[in-house]
């Protein structure tokens, strides 16, 4: 028991020793909520609960895989398998995979990523939208996510085409037997409401129910959150920081932190306030931003590691020289202090601001690297493989049909595949289905008739070996590919060798990722439980694929969020950057706020605010006016300086000095 309560601040082992009803445990940024949350998991199993009773529940595959790391390092291994650490999203397919047939479909159903989805809102508006109609794919994708996770109306307008769209969205994908990311969460959700059996079992299933990143949560979660727990003991602790509320955009409800009391009366409420990352300037600079948001709930964050050194303010004259004046900080410090590149990190409110840091880092062969961008899953090469593996486990999937029907090319024509898509319309079935039907294939050529043929062979004889759990499906898949010969079909693609050798990388990763996850999966579901996982790892801004290569980190504050780093820049104070322009017309300056703060708490010992005196915007040179939240900052909280009064100011003797300090250093070594 020592062991597991031994370094823990009084809060914090006060968070860890109430096991029982609501808790709210307030953790500020950087005050150790991770390791409150495994402690916490250790002491339950010490105290006799079993595992199988308890559920921790977050929001990223990245946070949920940490968090296993961490029991597993602090429990029995036993012990450590049997707890359920899971995301939203994957508890939700587990309770749709039990329970989903009392909504009406089957339980081999696919679930449908972005661009799946997208394909099929496509083809919906050909059919649907009149001559003079137009509808973006994407933006019709948008608005249905933003309608099912905030509950709203996709229109007020009944008979408009994106209401249509809508509507046929939703018929044809339950008649397709899939599901989108979205949709895991509400049907989730239905099951829980519609069934009292389905409730009853799950709620009997875990005793002890924990989430993280409890401010983040929207709505529907809040819901499923209430449907888990059971009401006569009210076993949940939830952990989060209204301060670092930021996802606003997506649907997170800060009302659910503010107001958890309405949801579950008389809770247990414990604050973190004890910052382990920071130096107290740094946090007292943040503690002066976010005291002015409205209705918080009030924490003073403070840390042991002394003062430090105080934040700086930089005027600059525009946002090249903001770019090149960052860089070549960079560049002293490194030689300076000795410093890695991964102690840096140039931190933006906009995608835009990175463009010219990733020129200046270019220009000085800096190393750095973009948290985020195209996952891996979404390459071309790979989504035409995983198609292959989705129509197999579930024929009835008509986009997955679609992108691989004639890929590689089998002599299945797109007039072929036209009238089979029209006839599936007309009979009411899938794509699939209609390959099957005589009256079909009677309508076409000899040629065509043994082409659909021979795929439709193909496919029933995979589809009868992706039905077992003990598939060797990176095998399968393998031997698949051999088959079609897509291999040689992907070169044909490519336009220089170079592309040809990293697109068949990529589909050696593909089958890498299959065995791996064969090999790690404890009870394995077959090609099933693959296919749920790749899935699940679309989930929208999930910031585990934007963590690879190495060097100086830029990053948008957003993403920013549980990451820490020895030397943060952030850029773009300035009215209508921080806050967005966009954020003041909507009356969001408190969440604006938030981002600051988040963005102020990533710095462990060095931090520097810049803005710039122009921007140029369409084009054209404009005046910049500083951030509103500078007149928040505590006086001797920073140090304002303007960089062409720095730069204009000379040199005095000792820093001559060292600059010949260094240049024979250099020159010596």
């Amino acid at each position: 028991m020592a062991s597991i309560l031994s370094g823990l601040n009084p809060a914090q082992n006060a968070a860890v020793k109430q096991m029982r009803g609501p808790v709210l445990i307030l953790a500020g940024a950087g005050t150790g909520k991770t390791r409150v949350i495994t402690a916490r998991i250790a002491y339950m199993l010490k105290q006799g609960v079993h595992p199988s009773k308890i559920l921790a529940v977050t929001f990223t595959n990245k946070a949920a895989q940490e968090m296993r790391e961490r029991v597993a390092g602090a429990v029995p291994e036993q012990a450590a398998k049997v707890v359920t650490v899971s995301t939203f999203h994957s508890m939700c397919v587990k309770i749709l995979r039990e329970s989903i047939t009392c909504l009406g479909y089957k339980k081999n159903f696919t679930i449908y990523d972005q661009s799946d989805q997208v394909g099929l809102i496509r083809r919906i508006i050909v059919r649907k939208a009149a001559g003079d109609e137009k509808l973006e794919p994407k933006l019709a994708q948008s608005l249905i996510s933003t309608a099912k996770n905030k509950g709203i109306p996709v229109s007020d307008k009944a008979d408009s085409l994106i209401a249509e769209v809508y509507r046929a969205y939703q018929a044809e994908l339950k008649q397709l037997n899939a599901v989108d990311f979205d949709d895991l969460m509400l049907l989730a959700v239905e099951i829980l409401n519609v069934s009292p059996e389905a409730r009853r079992l799950w709620r009997q299933r875990f005793e002890f129910m924990m989430v993280d990143e409890f401010q983040d949560t929207n709505s529907l979660q809040m819901e499923l959150v209430q449907l888990l727990v059971r009401p006569e003991t009210n076993n949940i602790c939830v952990v989060g920081d209204d301060d670092q509320s930021i996802y606003g955009f997506r649907g997170a409800e800060i009302t659910n932190i503010l107001d958890f009391e309405r949801f579950f009366p008389n809770p247990k409420v414990i604050k973190l306030e004890e910052n382990y990352r920071s130096t107290n300037i740094i946090l007292k600079l943040a503690n002066s931003v976010i005291k002015n948001n409205v209705g918080r709930r009030e924490k003073t964050l403070w840390s042991s590691k002394g003062e430090g050194e105080v934040p700086r303010l930089m005027g600059m004259p525009d946002e090249e020289t903001e770019a090149e004046a960052l860089v070549y900080e960079i560049l002293e410090q490194r030689q300076e202090k000795k410093r890695e590149w991964e102690d840096f990190a140039i931190l933006f409110r906009m995608n835009t601001q990175s463009r010219l840091f990733e020129q200046a880092l270019r220009e000085q062969d800096i190393p750095y690297r973009i948290l985020g961008g195209q996952s891996f899953f979404e390459k071309r090469e790979v989504k035409d493989v995983l198609s292959y593996m989705s129509l197999f486990l579930n024929p009835d999937d008509d986009v997955s049909l679609l992108r691989v029907i004639n890929n590689p090319p089998r002599g299945i024509g797109n007039t072929t595949i036209a009238t089979a898509t029209e006839y599936s319309i007309q009979k009411n079935c899938s794509i699939f289905e209609a390959l099957r039907d005589k009256a079909y294939l009677g309508t076409l050529s000899t040629r065509a008739r043994t082409a659909v043929r021979t795929f439709r062979d193909m496919v029933d004889t995979y589809c009868e070996l992706a039905k077992s759990e003990t598939l060797n499906y990176a095998a399968m898949t393998s031997q698949l590919l051999d088959d079609i010969g897509f291999m040689d079909y992907v070169r044909r693609n490519c336009r220089t060798p170079e592309e040809a050798l990293a697109r068949e990388q990529t589909v050696n990763d593909v089958m890498e990722s299959m065995r791996s996850h064969r090999e790690r999966s404890a009870a394995s579901g077959g090609l099933r439980d693959f296919m749920d996982s790749v899935a699940l790892r679309q989930e929208k801004e999930d910031r585990d694929d934007g963590e690879r290569g190495w060097g100086v980190s830029l990053i948008t504050m957003h993403a920013a969020k549980g990451l820490e780093f020895p030397v943060v820049y952030v850029s773009g104070i300035e009215q209508g950057v921080l806050p967005h322009s966009r954020s003041l017309e909507e009356g969001q300056i408190d969440e604006e706020r938030r981002i600051l703060y988040v963005a102020l708490t990533r710095a462990m010992e060095q931090l520097t605010m810049t803005w710039c005196f122009t921007r140029t915007k369409w084009g054209q040179k404009q005046g910049c006016q500083l951030s509103c939240f500078v007149d928040e900052f505590e006086d001797g909280l920073f140090e304002e300086i303007d960089y062409e009064e720095l730069v204009a100011k000379p040199a005095s003797e000792e820093e001559v000095g060292d600059y010949f300090d260094q240049i024979r250093q250099m020159l010596s070594g």
